[in-house]
């Protein structure tokens, strides 16, 4: 995730502007949901909003660490790392 991260800060903006700062904003909403769903069950997850295509990045960071303090198996931290990892392949970074 701090990888993924790194490759967005560095990315042109064309690139941000192309699709890859969506992509790392939809991660960052699903790490974030889950995050919420561990630690409220029970309650809707509220959607973290967009803050811009510079701040893609440090949506994603903040998300990927709240969920890993959070998880509870290696089966999940897994589960957490694909998504990681398809999101950059599909954001091209």
């Amino acid at each position: 995730m701090d990888h993924f991260a790194d490759r967005l800060r560095a990315a042109p903006q064309s690139r941000l502007q192309r699709g890859a700062a969506a992509e790392a904003l939809a991660l960052a909403r699903e790490l974030a949901s889950w995050t919420q769903r561990l630690e409220e069950p029970g309650t809707d997850p509220r959607e973290m909003p967009d803050a811009g295509m510079f701040a893609a990045a440090d949506q994603i960071t903040v998300a990927g660490h709240d969920l890993a303090l959070v998880l509870e198996s290696e089966e999940e931290v897994a589960e957490a790392l694909r998504l990681v990892e398809e999101a950059q392949k599909r954001a091209g970074v």
